[in-house]
């Protein structure tokens, strides 16, 4: 197995008569998702993903990626939450953050319309200034405000630098199959298309032509990516929580909230998995919280956060678990050199690789933690690469289906988010809202 969940640090704070007590229910939760027969269940073709995919649009995926390298020097992903999250986690975990500032063979790669900020908007299109640029818009619709008005504005630069005919070669949606406004769009203008299909809801997209088109022209092994998440639904697949850390992970987080933990702490000590807890976060707040129930997902990044965040952890409210995710193997060690002059005392730490004191701030950090009255799962990986991503997703998706069929939630679908969207509308003057907006103006007022 790859992931292997560690729980030692969680025995002071439950029982093994509490599993005990909670496994019928997660052993039915799980069967209520590989029966499909929960609520959401048109929703769960991520399920069998890893084995079923579409393996003549991945094909066509690589195809697509090896000519947006030779073709450009920037793609810029269009898209929102769960269409650009998992693909912007994949680039900075399986690459570096600092990806667009390497020399290499593979374009830069900005995110957009992921926000209404001009700045931002403003940023990417001057980085694109004097370069050859490919465009990947993601979205279902075609009509989301952020990503459509990225796309907009990004449609205009392409056919003014390229012409319409350049233009359209240099475009790639990602989008319904058969229906909606961007689909509509790809059909008359002739842009190369990609699915995002019916049962496979954004969040859970990651490992659909959503994630892997990006991952892909970044020069991310794809193959590897599935190869990974496919022997992770094999060894998930188990029933006993002794023999499936997936559902026992499920089952401590349960048992925690049940006890009054209201807030998950997602913690690496790897700043390049700071967009994973980025990704974390939208799936399972998005997924939980509903119904007035559900964990609130938060998260940090140690040793940094140790600095801010570190006080309220060993002090603060008792209201919170962290899961650590903890990586066996660094991509690439340094060794600490000693200092003669020991000028800064830190001698202590000469003659060995940073890794090892990265490794003991984290064991220290855990124990200082524990000892304060906050429970630690950890989650141990064996290494950063494509195999143990697509592996740790395939372990996510599958742990947040069972918490949410626990809390007796629809874990797939979102209907929280369309009050902001209605207001929102309003506000800006949207045909057929006329009657809403004076009476948020009156409220503003």
């Amino acid at each position: 197995m790859s992931v292997k969940l560690i729980t030692r640090y969680v025995k002071d704070f439950v029982g093994e008569h509490e599993l005990a007590a909670i496994e019928p229910q997660v052993q039915a939760a799980h069967k209520l998702l590989m029966d499909r027969n929960g609520p959401g269940n048109d929703f769960l073709g991520w399920v069998d993903l890893p084995e079923n995919y579409d393996k003549e649009e991945f094909a066509r995926i690589k195809a697509a990626a090896a000519r947006i390298q030779a073709d450009c020097d920037v793609l810029v992903v269009i898209g929102i939450g769960g269409s650009y999250l998992g693909a912007r986690a994949a680039l900075e975990l399986l690459k570096t953050p600092y990806y667009n500032n390497l020399p290499k063979k593979t374009p830069d790669i900005y995110f957009a319309g992921n926000s209404i900020s001009p700045d931002s908007l403003n940023t990417i299109l001057k980085l694109c200034e004097g370069k050859r640029v490919c465009v990947n818009v993601i979205s279902k619709s075609g009509t989301t405000t952020e990503p459509a008005l990225a796309f907009r504005v990004f449609r205009e630069l392409l056919e003014e630098r390229y012409g319409k005919d350049g233009a359209k070669s240099r475009i790639y949606a990602t989008t319904d199959k058969a229906r909606g406004t961007l689909k509509e769009l790809s059909d008359r203008e002739g842009y190369e298309t990609f699915v995002i299909a019916d049962d496979v809801g954004g969040r859970y997209s990651v490992l659909t032509a959503v994630g892997l088109l990006p991952m892909a022209v970044a020069g991310i092994d794809i193959d590897a990516v599935m190869k990974g998440a496919a022997e992770a639904r094999k060894a998930l697949a188990v029933e006993k929580l002794c023999d499936n850390d997936c559902l026992k992970y499920a089952a401590l987080r349960n048992i925690l909230y049940r006890k009054g933990k209201q807030i998950e702490l997602l913690v690496s000590y790897e700043p390049a998995f700071t967009m994973m807890n980025e990704w974390f976060k939208q799936l399972y707040g998005e997924s939980e919280g509903k119904d007035n129930k559900g964990l609130f997902p938060a998260s940090v990044v140690c040793s940094t956060d140790l600095h801010s965040m570190g006080q309220y952890i060993q002090e603060g409210r008792r209201c919170l678990f962290e899961t650590v995710v903890s990586f066996q193997k660094a991509g690439e060690d340094f060794f600490v050199k000693d200092d003669p002059e020991n000028l800064d005392g830190l001698n202590f730490l000469s003659n060995q690789n940073m890794s090892i004191v990265n490794k003991k701030a984290m064991e220290g950090t855990i124990l200082a933690h524990t000892e304060g009255g906050v429970p630690n799962l950890v989650l141990e990986v064996p290494e950063i690469n494509e195999h143990e991503f697509g592996w740790l997703v395939y372990f996510f998706e599958k742990a947040c289906a069972i918490s949410g069929y626990l809390l007796a939630v629809n874990p797939f679908n979102q209907p929280g988010v369309e009050s902001y969207k209605k207001n929102m509308f309003a506000l800006l003057g949207k045909p057929g809202y006329e009657d809403r907006k004076a009476e948020l103006e009156a409220k503003l007022s």
